[in-house]
């Protein structure tokens, strides 16, 4: 019998895991409860399945997330191939269409010859070699498995969706395309902006913060207690803009909504506060509202975003939610391989790891599937340098302070400091993010050819 591994989640992480170690000749079992069981966020069957934004990031080679982009398509990631071949324009952003790459994504794995998707719920932790990546909405039962196992509590944060509106109607008299700075690559601009006065925007936070919201769901209540520890925790990445506004009356404005870089051509001016809409998806149909996730009720999301000039007569092809978001207490039971510090043949991947956003959680899938076959040939477990991105994201998740543990993206804070200059003189930000860049790129280079 040939070597066997079982994946848990056909999520981002699930599937890159499952693809890289099938490639190295492992027979994979992948098991994905979806479409049988739903999730309350997903609305497809699909692998890899988009649930919040369309956006992996910035492609920029100075930037955090383009930094890790560019290490993973160094290392062979199957899902940023597949994002690069279904990018729809967003400035120097990496955004897909996201049917178009679930759908490549799940047609590359039913079809690889030592994968089998499995659609069932997996209750319990599998004996053997297993890559556990069930991602934020694991289900109840497997999240009892993995509480009985690891000895540890899980923590819970709230995530929100932003709103989809339909491209024809958007109101282009009032909007106007341009991205910020002009950054447009030579086209008229990847975003769609929708500017406001000082007045429209008192006038908007005013509403927003008295529109009702959506009570919590069932899943995401305690049956001990009635609300989960943390029930009132979001992440500060991703804060529904009711609870942004809530922090004062120009918050939004030096948020999701600052005008910097944007210059209406209706009066040459920067607007006081401009929401952006992104494609999102190929055909140019569907825009998603930058940055407004909302739990605001759906027929009070209507008419609180239609106070946005330009979306007066949106109509919406999908509104806000909020969702829970679950994540192991990490230093307490990861090491930066992202083995399992209670069973050596167990790993986890995927925002399950407190890794944070899309590339991230492709980024441990990718480790993962690599370092539990390492396992299976009784070879060393690959440790990524800390001055890599995936590296870092790996040493932070398994070496933070675990009573203060929070999700965390790819950041440069995160990197070791570099050498200082030999003439004493002092970096700019823009050239210390080249030089990390490039410090991190070479790193993993050299970690690819060890590896072959």
């Amino acid at each position: 019998m040939g070597k066997e591994l079982t994946v848990v989640g056909g999520g981002l992480a699930g599937t890159e895991a499952a693809w890289q170690a099938a490639n190295k000749g492992v027979k994979v079992r992948l098991y994905e409860m979806r479409p049988k069981i739903s999730t309350g966020a997903h609305t497809g069957s699909s692998l890899a399945e988009l649930v919040c934004s369309n956006s992996l990031g910035s492609n920029l080679a100075d930037r955090a997330s383009g930094v890790l982009k560019d290490e993973m398509r160094t290392l062979g990631s199957l899902l940023i191939e597949c994002a690069d071949s279904n990018a729809v324009p967003a400035g120097n952003a990496l955004a897909v269409d996201r049917e178009a790459f679930a759908d490549m994504v799940t047609n590359k794995i039913e079809n690889h010859p030592n994968i089998e998707v499995i659609r069932s719920e997996k209750k319990v932790i599998p004996s053997g070699p297993t890559v556990i990546a069930s991602g934020p909405l694991s289900s109840e039962s497997i999240c009892d498995s993995l509480a009985s196992l690891l000895g540890t509590d899980h923590l819970y944060f709230y995530d929100a969706i932003s709103p989809i509106v339909y491209a024809d109607t958007i109101d282009m008299t009032v909007a106007f395309e341009a991205s910020r700075y002009q950054k447009d690559n030579g086209s008229n601009g990847d975003y769609i902006n929708c500017p406001m006065n000082e007045d429209q925007y008192s006038k908007f936070v005013s509403a927003l913060l008295k529109a009702d919201r959506i009570p919590l769901r069932d899943f995401e209540k305690d049956i001990e207690s009635g609300v989960r520890a943390g029930a009132h925790r979001f992440f500060e990445g991703c804060l529904p803009i009711e609870i942004l506004a809530e922090r004062g009356q120009d918050s939004l404005a030096y948020g999701p909504m600052r005008p910097v870089g944007i210059i209406s051509p209706y009066d040459d001016k920067r607007p006081y506060a401009v929401v952006q809409l992104r494609r999102d998806n190929l055909a140019g149909t569907l825009y998603n509202i930058v940055g407004f996730q909302t739990n605001l009720k759906w027929p009070e999301q209507k008419e609180v975003l239609r106070m946005i000039p330009g979306l007066g007569q949106a109509r919406f092809a999908r509104y806000g939610m909020m969702h829970r978001n679950t994540f192991l207490n990490a230093p307490n039971v990861l090491s930066e391989s992202l083995q399992s510090r209670v069973r050596p043949d167990l790993f986890f991947a995927g925002q399950i790891t407190g890794v944070e956003g899309y590339a991230g959680n492709i980024a441990t899938g990718l480790l993962a599937g690599i370092n539990v076959t390492r396992l299976m040939d009784g070879e060393e477990l690959l440790v990524l340098p800390t001055i890599s991105m995936m590296g870092a994201l790996c040493h932070y998740v398994s070496n933070a302070d675990p009573d203060t543990f929070q999700p965390m993206k790819a950041n440069f804070g995160l990197f070791p400091a570099l050498e200082p200059p030999r003439d004493k003189r002092k970096w700019s930000k823009r050239e210390r993010y080249r030089l990390y860049s490039e410090r991190a790129l070479d790193a993993i280079g050299i970690l690819k050819n060890k590896i072959k």
